[in-house]
C-alpha cells in the first residue's frame, strides 16, 4: 500500500501528544528539583532518558504497525495473561502516585499565578481539584480532535515560555557541555534524583499510549514506520531541550521540599533577574506544561487499564477509539480524577520523586518485552529487531542493572 506523505501536523500529531503528556510532571518538577540540588552535572541524564524513550517507543511502533495489535494485546497473546496481571499490579499504584503528583502540581502552578486562596495547601487542593474536574469533562465529553488541539496549544506555550526563560537567564554553555558527559552523581539522594531524571523525561508508562494515539491518527501498516520514527525523533528532541531548559533555570537555587517551594523560588529569582514579565512568562509556561500533562494522563492511562483488563479477560480487541466509550474506561477515569487526592498531605517533592523513580523501573520491563516480541520474525516479519536495536535495548537494561547494584551496595 502506498502511503501519501503527511502534512507537518499529521506527521507530528501522536508524538506531540507523547511529549506534552510526559514533560509536565516528568521534566518540569523532576528537572526543577534535580537542578536545584545537583546543578548541571546531571544534564546527561536528561539526554539519556530521551534516547531511551525513543528506542522503546520506536520498538512499540514497529510491533503495532507490523501486527496491528497493541503491545498489551501482544503480551497477553504471546507471553501470557500472567504478564498482564503483573502489569496491572504495577499500573495501579503508579496511577495513584502520578495522579496525585499531577493534581498537586496543577494546584501549585495555578496558585503561583493567581495567588488565591492565600493558604498554599488549600490552594493546592482547590486548583488541583478544579484541574482534575475540567480534564475529566474534556475527556468524557470532547472529541479526540479537541483533545489534540488543546494539547498542541499547551505544548507550544510551554516550550516557548520555558526555553525563552532559560535563554534570557544566559546559561553557562561551558558548564552545560561538561554536564552532557556522563559522570557518577554520587550515592544516596543524588543517585535517586538522577534515576528520576532518566525516568521522568518524556513519560514512563504513558509511552505505551503512543500506540492508541497512532490508531486514532489513522496510522496502520508498516508504510507509516518512517513517519512514526520522524514523529518520535522530533518529540523526544523537544522533550530533551525542554528538560535541559528547566535544569538551567533551577540550577543553583535551593528549593524547599514541600508545596509551592519550587515554583515560588524559581519565580522569585526570575522576578529579580528578568522582572515581573519574565517571571510571569515562566509561570505561564510551567502551568501549560503541567495542565497539558494532566489532560494527557487523564485521557491515556484509562486506555491502558481498559486494554489490560480486556486482554486479561480474553475479550476480543476493539478499535482504539472505542476503548474510551467502554464502562471500564469511564469508571477508571472517575477514580483517577478523585482517589489520588488522598495524597494531599504529602510533600510535593516526595510525591514527585516517588512518581519518577517508580516510573523509571517500568523502562527495563518494557525493554525485555520488546526484545522478546520484536525478536521473533514469525510475529513481526521484516520489522524484527536489528543487531543495533538489540544492543540499544540491552544498554537500557544495563543502565538500570547498574543502578540496582549501586543501591544495594554491590558496586
Amino acid at each position: 500500500m502506498r502511503v501519501r506523505p503527511p502534512r507537518l501536523l499529521q506527521l507530528l500529531g501522536p508524538g506531540l501528544l507523547v511529549a506534552a503528556t510526559g514533560v509536565g510532571a516528568g521534566d518540569l518538577a523532576t528537572a526543577g528539583f534535580a537542578g536545584s540540588k545537583l546543578g548541571l552535572v546531571v544534564l546527561w541524564a536528561i539526554i539519556a532518558g530521551a534516547m531511551m524513550k525513543f528506542i522503546l517507543n520506536e520498538g512499540l511502533a514497529r510491533w503495532q504497525l507490523s501486527t496491528d495489535t497493541t503491545l498489551l494485546e501482544g503480551v497477553a497473546g504471546h507471553i501470557g495473561r500472567w504478564a498482564i496481571l503483573v502489569f496491572l499490579i504495577y499500573l495501579l499504584p503508579f496511577t495513584f502516585v502520578v495522579g496525585g503528583a499531577l493534581m498537586a502540581a496543577t494546584g501549585v502552578a495555578t496558585h503561583a499565578i493567581v495567588g488565591w486562596p492565600a493558604d498554599p495547601e488549600t490552594a493546592t487542593l482547590v486548583w488541583g481539584g478544579v484541574g482534575s474536574a475540567v480534564a475529566t469533562l474534556l475527556v468524557l465529553l470532547g472529541s479526540f480532535t479537541l483533545f489534540e488541539r488543546v494539547m498542541t496549544a499547551g505544548i507550544v506555550i510551554m516550550f516557548v515560555a520555558v526555553c525563552l526563560t532559560a535563554l534570557l537567564l544566559g546559561p553557562d554553555w561551558a558548564e552545560m557541555a561538561r554536564g552532557a558527559v556522563p559522570s557518577h552523581p554520587g550515592d544516596g539522594e543524588p543517585l535517586d534524583w538522577t534515576v528520576a531524571l532518566v525516568g521522568g523525561v518524556g513519560g514512563t508508562v504513558t509511552v505505551l499510549c503512543y500506540g492508541y494515539w497512532m490508531r486514532q491518527a489513522g496510522r496502520t501498516g508498516t508504510g507509516f514506520l518512517s513517519t512514526c520514527r520522524i514523529d518520535l525523533l522530533v518529540a523526544y528532541a523537544f522533550t530533551a531541550v525542554f528538560g535541559i531548559a528547566m535544569l538551567v533555570i533551577a540550577s543553583g537555587i535551593e528549593v524547599e521540599g514541600r508545596g509551592t517551594g519550587l515554583l515560588v523560588a524559581l519565580s522569585k529569582q526570575l522576578h529579580v533577574a528578568l522582572g515581573p514579565a519574565g517571571a510571569m512568562i515562566f509561570l505561564i509556561g510551567a502551568w501549560a506544561a503541567i495542565v497539558s500533562s494532566l489532560l494527557g494522563v487523564w485521557q491515556s492511562i484509562p486506555l491502558l487499564f481498559t486494554d489490560s483488563v480486556r486482554s486479561l479477560w480474553g475479550l476480543p480487541p476493539i478499535p482504539a477509539e472505542h476503548l474510551g466509550r467502554t464502562r471500564i474506561y469511564r469508571i477508571f477515569l472517575l477514580l483517577l480524577a478523585s482517589v489520588p487526592m488522598l495524597q494531599a498531605g504529602l510533600g510535593f517533592a516526595s510525591v514527585q520523586k516517588a512518581y519518577a523513580v517508580l516510573g523509571a523501573f517500568f523502562l527495563p520491563m518494557l525493554a525485555v518485552v520488546l526484545l522478546v516480541l520484536n525478536g521473533r520474525r514469525a510475529l513481526v516479519g521484516a520489522q524484527h529487531n536489528r543487531p543495533w536495536t538489540v544492543v540499544l535495548l540491552f544498554c537500557v537494561l544495563a543502565f538500570f542493572a547498574w543502578v540496582a547494584m549501586e543501591k544495594i551496595g554491590v558496586l
